[in-house]
């Protein structure tokens, strides 16, 4: 029997092929899926015009957030780096807990997007699309139709990370122009200023319903796709310049585009749909059913048409990063060794992409509409944000000899703040929302002790001592938001104000913990010494490259 692969070999058989424009696609088709078609409504049944706002903050979180992930996709561009940072800085718990929460947060959008695409097509007047969809959840014959749209996405990925980057550009394209578009079409048809203060004012439920539809309305679930572009670290052709690019230029490009749509969005609600306040705001297809409320066909059946392209090309991406995603795990030591395998041919992870399509099944089983798919992944994606804050910053004092091709003077204040904005976005998510997800964190620890808890206890304690930072962090954020007040779904323990300075102040103090926690543990270590040979080898392919020039020159 053959030797399995070695980690170096198999990130060989990867293609670096991707460039800046191809990652910004990567990241702006991640960001542009399903949660303009939703989100726009979501969140001003939440919070009304002060909708528009809450597009603004989610951005700026992102966008901190995503500062910090740049300079570790930057210093580490191997497949799946979403999931490897923490386990580089604390070791096997933080690393595996931070793992399973992006994953769990990727690979649920897979089904949301098909989701999105049936639930659209339920609005189409056939009378089989409208047995697609009941008003709460997909049907059998919906969940059947997702279930061929997640097939399509498998299919896609399988063959090869250039076809993906050709297609995806491509409907890239199609998904900036057609929501630009929408907007556009929207502003100039109906635009009632009245609705932006009344009924109820510009924050009609008041600013905790604004920050609870940051987290929980579509708008964490859609500014979460800055991460494909680092997922696909492993085939960026330069990525200490392309990564950083991609990640803020798709984030600023997004936001952009969802604000256009709130506003337009809300100026073109007819009066009477609001008779009843924001609330009662229950739309099947939000924005193709204001298209054909004023008489702009045309537009309803564009947008019918990039409801099946925009999610499916997110679901497509998501496909592809969630695979790199579970090589990463394998590397990690908690997946069989099957799942680190990548087809020397085409540079694909075909088993762990064939795992990902049999758990994306599972979740459309489970969870068959929208809404209830952008709650979970929502959370679980604040979840998975907290560890590139600290492992940043621990990977400063415990690495200063790695290279950072991207090295932002101000990461020390940037990483302490996107570690506070995170525990506040998970706090708004409201109580017993956070619970839910934070015990499909803990779900995930069997598979962890399974590889882990063989292992001599002296071996495992400082990863158990590293790691013990971010378990306390989630039963206390548990408890917080259960105990918080009742703006948060809370039991009103802590009173309104006071509780989100509590949680900054838990979030300051987890950071600082985090950070002092990290330690110099094997995978650093591993990592290390990969990251030098590959450099080596590089140095040498240049003396080379220049050697075998020399002739041409006489």
């Amino acid at each position: 029997m053959s030797e399995p692969e070695s980690s170096t070999a198999s990130h060989q058989n990867y293609r670096r092929s991707l460039g800046t424009i191809s990652l910004t696609a990567v990241g702006l088709g991640s960001i542009i899926g399903s949660g303009w078609l939703f989100g726009a409504e979501r969140a001003a049944k939440l919070a009304g015009p002060a909708s528009i706002l809450a597009w603004v903050i989610g951005a700026a979180v992102a966008l901190t957030i995503a500062l910090t992930y740049s300079e570790l996709g930057s210093m580490f561009p191997k497949a799946g780096g979403m999931v490897r940072y923490g386990q580089y800085s604390h070791g096997s718990l933080a690393g595996y807990l931070a793992a399973w929460a992006n994953w769990i947060a990727i690979v649920s959008v897979i089904p949301g997007e098909a989701t999105a695409s049936v639930q659209y097509m339920s609005s189409w007047h056939f009378g089989w699309a409208k047995g697609l969809y009941d008003g709460k959840e997909l049907t059998v014959s919906g969940v059947a139709l997702a279930s061929v749209l997640l097939i399509v996405y498998f299919i896609l990925n399988w063959f090869a990370i250039t076809l993906f980057a050709k297609t995806n550009t491509a409907i890239t394209v199609f998904k900036v122009v057609v929501p630009t578009v929408t907007a556009g079409a929207l502003l100039f048809a109906h635009f009632d200023t009245a609705h932006f203060t009344n009924p109820g004012g510009f924050a009609p439920n008041g600013w905790s319903a604004v920050f609870t539809a940051v987290a929980v309305s579509g708008i964490v679930w859609a500014f979460n796709g800055f991460q494909s572009p680092l997922n696909l670290a492993g085939e960026a052709r330069n990525p200490g310049k392309s990564l950083p690019k991609a990640v803020i230029g798709s984030i600023l490009i997004a936001l952009v585009i969802y604000v256009a749509l709130q506003i337009a969005f809300i100026g073109a609600i007819p009066s009477g749909d609001l008779s009843k306040g924001w609330s009662s705001l229950a739309y099947t297809s939000p924005l193709a059913d204001l298209a054909i409320a004023w008489g702009m066909n045309w537009l309803a059946i564009l947008l019918y048409a990039d409801a099946f392209i925009s999610p499916s090309g997110t679901g497509m991406i998501y496909a592809a990063t969630t695979s790199r995603m579970i090589h990463g795990v394998q590397e990690n030591g908690h997946l069989p060794k099957i799942f680190g395998k990548v087809d020397a041919k085409t540079g694909i992870p075909r088993p762990a992409l064939l795992l990902n399509l049999v758990v994306a099944f599972l979740f459309l089983a489970v969870f068959r509409g929208w809404g209830s798919l952008a709650e979970i992944v929502s959370v679980a994606t604040v979840i998975s944000y907290i560890t590139g804050p600290v492992a940043v910053m621990a990977l400063r004092r415990l690495a200063p000899d790695l290279k950072r091709p991207v090295r932002l003077r101000a990461m020390p204040v940037i990483a302490p703040i996107a570690m506070v904005f995170g525990s506040l976005v998970l706090y708004w998510a409201r109580w017993p929302l956070t619970g839910k997800v934070i015990m499909l964190m803990a779900a995930g620890l069997p598979i962890w002790a399974w590889y882990e808890l063989r292992k001599p206890f002296v071996e495992l304690k400082p990863h158990l001592k590293a790691g013990a930072w971010m378990v306390a962090y989630l039963f206390v954020m548990a408890g917080i938001s259960w105990a918080g007040s009742s703006d948060f779904g809370g039991h009103g323990y802590l009173p309104e104000g006071w509780d989100l300075l509590i949680v900054a102040a838990i979030g300051l103090a987890f950071y600082y913990w985090g950070v002092a926690s990290a330690w110099n543990n094997p995978s650093l270590d591993e990592v290390r010494r990969e990251l030098a040979a590959e450099e080596a080898a590089a140095s040498a392919g240049a003396a080379g490259a220049a050697r075998a020039a020399e002739p041409s020159r006489v």
